[in-house]
This record gives structure tokens, sequence and C-alpha cells, in this order.
């Protein structure tokens, strides 16, 4: 979209610089090197391979060492986050991989129900495996969880450890992979049982990004749903780019119904500190509303676009009660928050990758 170009430009540059900087000791580091030879060799052992994908960015968020090896039905899609991206997208998604002969399933890693339903899912695919290879009672099915850093791997990783320990015995003291909101924390490959009779485990991976990301409107979205270290690059830089996406979606239009002016009396003004606050995030929305419904620029062109983005930053400033000396300071203290709340659903959902572009 022309709106986003520019910020994309600006952000995907800045990302381009640190992959193909030497001195990063985040980017493709020793961890990731010895973690990707690893799952290299190991794939073609294990008997089914889940790639899990970020559901806002079913492409980007694609795991370049699985092209290595042809499309199976031993690999199954796992569209994760399910909760923060556009739900009509995901179907489209989920309709586009089933055309393309993959096997795609999308889940909320956080979700029980779901994840009973995914476990179902796995354990009949486990009972084709055994009856079409012949395989005996005894054969301990092995499947490898597999992406990019901080699509949720992990989380996936205990939700079906937890979910699946359905035996007396297997009630103990719980073995669990290790969950961060950053992103390549996972050092090591970890095996988690989630079935008996027969017995499945799941090996957990670290999150590997290739050496090079070229496409910087790929390196964008992947900052932007947290697959890149923030440290790497600008919080502004982000924050203009979540916002020229917001202010060219209809997510905004759904908080018209907000109304209502805070009174911001002492008590309001210690929340206001606080932006996971229910108050605070409606107070955001309802800033954010009436400043894009008031704008009378063209979205389309770059100039008007990066003057309502910077009314935007004024008025997050004061909503979010942010008081700095430094200009630059405070605004990314308001990005910092405002990707948060983007990150954890809060200001919307959003698919950013388009079917049109694939």
């Amino acid at each position: 979209m022309a709106g986003t170009s520019s910020f994309v430009q600006k952000l995907g540059n800045s990302i381009k610089k640190v992959s193909e900087s030497k001195s990063s000791s985040w980017w493709y580091n020793h961890h990731m090197r010895a973690a990707s030879r690893a799952i290299f060799q190991r794939i073609p052992l294990v008997d089914f391979v889940l790639e899990v994908r970020d559901a806002r960015i079913p492409v980007s968020s694609a795991y370049e060492q699985l092209r290595s090896f042809p499309s199976s039905s031993k690999k199954i899609i796992i569209l994760n986050k399910m909760d923060l991206a556009n739900n009509s997208n995901t179907k489209e998604w989920m309709a586009y991989f089933k055309e393309q002969n993959y096997v795609p399933y999308a889940i909320n890693s956080h979700n029980k129900d779901n994840i009973k339903e995914f476990l179902n899912f796995l354990q009949a695919k486990v009972r084709d495996l055994r009856r079409n290879a012949h395989l005996s009672n005894t054969h301990t099915t092995s499947v490898m969880i597999v992406g990019i850093p901080n699509v949720g791997k992990s989380a996936f990783a205990n939700s079906l450890h937890q979910i699946g320990r359905i035996t007396a015995a297997e009630k103990g003291k719980l073995k669990q992979a290790t969950v961060s909101p950053h992103p390549g924390e996972t050092k090591n490959i970890t095996s988690l049982k989630i079935a008996s009779h027969p017995n499945i485990y799941i090996l957990d991976t670290p999150g590997i990004l290739p050496p090079k990301i070229v496409d910087i409107e790929r390196s964008s979205k992947l900052a932007l749903t947290g697959a890149i270290a923030d440290s790497l690059f600008d919080q502004s830089e982000l924050a203009q780019y979540f916002l020229s996406i917001l202010n060219l979606s209809h997510e905004y239009k759904k908080w018209e119904k907000i109304s209502g002016e805070l009174e911001l009396d002492k008590k309001v003004n210690q929340i206001m500190n606080d932006h996971t606050q229910d108050v605070v995030v409606r107070a955001v929305r309802q800033a954010l509303f009436k400043d894009i419904s008031a704008f009378k620029g063209n979205l389309d062109d770059e100039k008007d676009m990066v003057q309502l983005i910077e009314a935007q930053f004024t008025t997050l400033r004061k909503v979010f009660n942010v008081n700095s000396d430094s200009f630059e300071a405070a605004n990314n203290i308001v990005a910092g928050k405002l990707i948060n709340l983007y990150r954890t659903g809060r200001l919307g959902h959003y698919t950013l990758d388009s079917l049109q572009e694939t």
C-alpha cells in the first residue's frame, strides 16, 4: 500500500543493516547456526514436522529451512496466534494452503479446547501413519516443532504437553519448554511427551531466521510481530509502521461507539502510566479514532500520512501520561507501549500478508 511504503522502506533498511552486520550478536548467531544444523539433520528422522507460523503473517513467517525438503503429508502448517489475526483472512489462508496440497491447522496455543482438538487431530494422523506403515505397537512417534523466533513454538509445545499427560504416571513434575516474549530464548532441542498408547513425543526447537532477509517488506512484518529482537532497531520506526497500517484499516472504525471523556483526576493519572489497564486501552482507542476520523488529508499520500502519525504521537503522549524532557525518549516510550498493545491484540486484529501478494 502506498501509504505504508515509506515506513516499510525505512524500517526494512534498518533491519537489513543489522542482518548484514558481522558485529550483531543476535542475528544468526552461533546458537542459531548450531541449532540449524541439528534441526536439518533430524527432520528426515521424525514422523511428523509441525511448522509453526504466525497467523498474522502466514507467508512471511515461513521456515526457510523446510524449502530443502519436499512437501509431504508428514508436514503440517500450524497457523498460531489466530486470536491476533483477522478471522476471515485466516480462513482464506487455510483454504489457500489446502489448495496447494498442504495440511494447515489454525490454533491459539493458549486455548485449551483448541489444543485438545489439535491433539485429537494429530493422534488420528499418527494412527493413520502406524496403519499405513505397519508400525509395531512399541513404536514411539516423534514430532518436531520448527519455526522462526517468537511464533509461539514453546507455548504450543507446553500446551500439548499439559493437555496430553493423560496417565497417572505422567502427572508428576511438569517438564516445560522455555517460553518468553523475546525472540531467540530457546537454545536447545527439548523433548516433551504429549500422549501414551501409543507414545508421542514432541521436539521443541530454537527459532531460526535465515542468515539474511533481502525482502524489506517481509523483514518489517517480522519486526512488527516480534520475530526480530526489538533492541536491533528504533521502536519509533516500528510504531510508525503500525500506525500507517492502522490508519488504512477498518479496525479503528469499530471504536466509534467508545464515548465519554475520561476524568483525569490523580487516580486516573496514576492508572494512565500502566498502558495495559482497560481504561487506558479505551482511551487509546478513543484518541486514535478521533485523530483518524478528523483527518482531512489523503492517507495514500506519504506526506499526509506522516502528518497524521505525528499528530497521533502527540495525542498518545498525553494519553499514556508520558512526560520527558527528551522528545525522542518520550516517543520511544509511546512506541513501546503502542507496540505492546498491538502485539497483545488490544488494538485490533490484523493479517499483514495478503493473498494478492502471494
